[in-house]
């Protein structure tokens, strides 16, 4: 049954020691206070029954990895062995029938860890026990203490304790393996102070210049050609941006394909800027909200693309002062609350493609 307890005791305490991943809970010039209980197995030339054991200890970290502590240990235990003396009826009278222990010694401790929150150690220690009824032994005995343990921290200021060590009696080299469990109560000391956060630049946008209001002008609107002439040859400090807005019935619904009245339109409007030539056209097509963002995406493209062919094929407008972009179903003319309904009067005022007209 000892060699059960014993095989138990290693098994956990080697488990328990399993190392974690946690903050640092062991500080340099801090205190502990440690109250623990547990199990002592006497080696059986000690002639003593094993039985619980109850101390604490207080200690002191000089560094996170070193530190000593003081230890004060009880335990009530018995004779073991009661072949004798024996009465005629047979009855056992042994004088001595409870022989209480006390333990005292001083300890050094190595953490292994002292960044982490679990905190494996090796201790090593020197002391004495004194023995009641003097009778069991008339001096107190000298031990060697050695062993190892850990602390699990669940907070800065408490931990749980583990100790698995071997009471050597010095005199007479009889070990006594004793396994605790206890509570640590940690105050003082230095804490590890907090990371200065990496200064982080902050940028402070510059506001972006104000735009200027574009000129929009209806391409289906009455004597256009005359607008856009007049806005184009206005002076300004700025150049001017001139938006011709083709109606919706430019384009059907899923086409890019120019109707003869687009480009009629589109020689009637354009044919005036010839007459300018630092003026540049962005095309710019868009779709309704029916149908998926990338084939409205696409369809968008190649409306405006439509445009640009005619314009080119036309001659009237070089091909270096013409570019062209595609929004898809972004930036509507009006809000479609009913994307199905590609006849409503939202779609068709989306099914569009503007210009454009940059004075640079």
């Amino acid at each position: 049954m000892r060699i059960l307890y014993r095989t138990t005791l290693i098994v956990i305490s080697l488990v328990f020691l399993i190392p974690l991943s946690a903050r640092s809970e062991i500080r340099a010039g801090s205190f502990e206070v440690s109250p623990f209980a547990g199990y002592n197995f006497f080696e059986s030339r000690q002639n003593l029954e094993d039985s619980f054991v109850f101390g604490g200890r207080f200690g002191y970290n000089f560094t996170k990895n070193f530190g000593a502590e003081i230890a004060g240990e009880y335990i009530r235990s018995g004779v073991d062995d009661k072949a004798e003396p024996w009465t005629k009826e047979g009855q056992f009278t042994s004088p001595i029938d409870n022989v209480d222990i006390i333990l005292y010694h001083l300890d050094l401790l190595y953490h292994f860890m002292p960044e982490e929150k679990f905190n494996p150690f090796i201790v090593a220690g020197y002391g004495f026990a004194n023995y009641d009824p003097e009778k069991i032994n008339d001096h107190d005995m000298a031990f060697v203490s050695f062993g190892l343990g850990a602390k699990y921290w669940l907070s800065d200021n408490f931990a749980l304790r583990l100790d698995l060590r071997d009471n050597m009696v010095f005199d007479e080299t009889i070990h006594n393996l004793e396994a605790t469990v206890g509570i640590v109560f940690a105050f003082g000391g230095k804490k590890k102070p907090a990371p200065t956060p990496t200064p982080v630049a902050r940028y402070e946008p510059k506001p972006a210049p104000k735009a200027e209001a574009p000129i929009i002008i209806l391409a289906s609107e009455p004597v256009v050609e005359e607008k856009v002439a007049a806005v184009i040859s206005e002076p300004k400090t700025k150049a001017p941006v001139v938006i011709l807005a083709f109606e919706d019935v430019h384009f059907d619904f899923d086409k890019s394909t120019l109707t003869k009245d687009a480009q009629a339109i589109l020689k009637k409007s354009i044919r005036r800027l010839k007459d300018n030539p630092k003026a540049k056209v962005r095309i710019a097509g868009y779709t309704s909200a029916s149908g998926t963002k990338e084939y409205n995406q696409e369809l968008s493209e190649r409306r405006a693309k439509a445009v640009y062919d005619y314009l080119t094929s036309e001659g009237l407008i070089p091909a270096e002062r013409l570019t062209r972009i595609g929004y898809g179903q972004t930036r509507p003319a009006m809000y479609e609350p009913i994307p199905e309904n590609v006849y409503s009067k939202a779609a068709k005022a989306n099914m569009r493609v503007l210009f454009e007209v940059i004075e640079q």
